[in-house]
């Protein structure tokens, strides 16, 4: 019942063109988060709540998704499609924006989902990394952006989230403290994993 719910959603946000987790990319996700068994999810752009209510499925019991979205239309689409699926007591929706709501947050997170704004992302990384629970994971979809990240794309009307998206990738895989794959599946995913024994902050 709820994988045909999930379904119909999938095709309706198709339909109208609203952005959601790619299949090949969730089918990533999805055995990592297998593997995590999560007790805390924070999603960085919720949309109509589609990957949310996908990742629910692998939390702990009493485990919780927080997922931050700045389009009301958009939360109140996902509000009621994660009442139709039955998992509200699982997903909590923060109605802003992401720069002003990070901040204000003080959980620890096993996960960190980000699929927002593109040109925000080194900001997420930021605050991602302080709110991490030790060895968890990161990933950050759409990172290669079209092919226009690895390439030399330089047009003004993409330019800040390709600067900004090179920017993301040149830190986690630089940083010592974080190994990172960057995956060529759906638009690019980099799979973040906080090094063992580290503190991050």
């Amino acid at each position: 019942m709820i994988k045909e719910e999930l379904e119909k959603i999938k095709q309706k946000a198709l339909n109208d063109h609203i952005p959601i987790i790619m299949d090949d990319t969730l089918e990533v996700v999805d055995k990592i988060l297998r593997e995590k068994k999560p007790e805390r999810i924070l999603e960085i752009g919720t949309a109509i709540g589609y990957s949310a209510m996908c990742f629910s499925e692998y939390l702990q019991k009493d485990g919780k998704i927080d997922t931050i979205e700045r389009d009301e239309e958009r939360v109140q689409e996902a509000r009621i499609n994660i009442e139709k699926v039955g998992v509200s007591e699982k997903i909590n929706i923060y109605f802003g924006d992401a720069v002003e709501i990070l901040p204000t947050l003080d959980e620890k997170y096993d996960i960190v989902f980000i699929d927002a704004a593109k040109g925000k992302y080194p900001f997420f990384l930021k605050e991602a990394l302080r709110m991490m629970k030790p060895d968890g994971i990161i990933l950050a979809d759409n990172v290669l952006y079209k092919g226009y990240v690895m390439s030399d794309y330089n047009k003004h009307k993409q330019r800040t989230a390709v600067r900004n998206l090179r920017e993301y990738i040149k830190e986690v895989t630089q940083n010592p403290n974080i190994e990172t794959e960057i995956l060529e599946v759906g638009d690019g995913l980099a799979v973040s994993r906080i090094r063992k024994n580290v503190c991050i902050m």
